[in-house]
């Protein structure tokens, strides 16, 4: 596998994305549809910062990890802003293309395959023994489809804790297949990922110093 000339992470590139990502949840939380929705959709990337900024010395991402990162991010505060169901780009496409309902909630359970994927594959590769291929794919995939699941029922428990404060959250808008189809596109996201993504992620891996990727098989 040939060596790209790019670095696969650098020391500028994550402080700038924090500084974005930063100035986005500052425009998020001004005047949002309403403070407990957009608290509960943005908390995920809140707390995802705070690993992040922790562990940040003793493990770092490759610049593909940590973009997609915070392009999820930013998917979560704008879901967060509006809320999921009246995000006004998703109401435009509804009603130009005759659609039922607002699917910009389709476009985050999407990515919440999408990006961990990248992320998953990236944590089994420099921390376990396993190597690139069909099992880390299938392994990387049921990571996704898992984290997935416990979002669906985090879902379900606010609902029962807050009645029907929860409805902006949910975002289900009557749809009676919601927590179905949500788990089906965060699986879609997952293996187009791996599939679009895997040269670049195993270049930018090889990229990284050789001691973080003893083990891995990338060479």
């Amino acid at each position: 596998m040939a060596r790209v000339p790019c670095t696969a992470m650098t020391n500028r590139l994550p402080p700038t994305l924090l500084a974005a990502a930063g100035t986005v949840l500052i425009w998020s939380g001004i005047r949002p549809h309403d403070y407990f929705t957009w608290l509960l959709e943005i908390f995920p990337a809140l707390l995802g910062a705070a690993v992040l900024i922790a562990t940040y010395r003793r493990f770092r991402f490759t610049d593909l990890a940590y973009v997609l990162m915070t392009l999820h991010a930013v998917i979560l505060m704008v879901g967060g802003h509006y809320t999921y169901a009246e995000v006004p780009l998703f109401d435009w496409i509804r009603d130009a293309f005759h659609q039922a309902r607002n699917n910009y909630d389709k476009v985050g359970h999407f990515a919440q395959g999408f990006i961990p994927a990248i992320v998953a594959r990236e944590i089994l590769l420099r921390t376990s023994p396993l190597r690139p291929g069909k099992w880390l794919s299938f392994l990387v995939v049921a990571v996704c489809l898992a984290f997935s699941a416990v979002y669906e029922f985090i879902e379900w428990w606010v609902a029962l804790a807050s009645g029907t404060a929860a409805d902006a959250f949910l975002g289900a808008q009557g749809y009676v297949w919601d927590t179905q189809s949500d788990m089906l596109y965060c699986a879609v996201g997952a293996v187009l990922s791996l599939v679009l993504l895997y040269r670049l992620h195993d270049r930018m891996l090889q990229a990284l110093p050789s001691r973080t990727l003893q083990g891995t098989g990338i060479r």
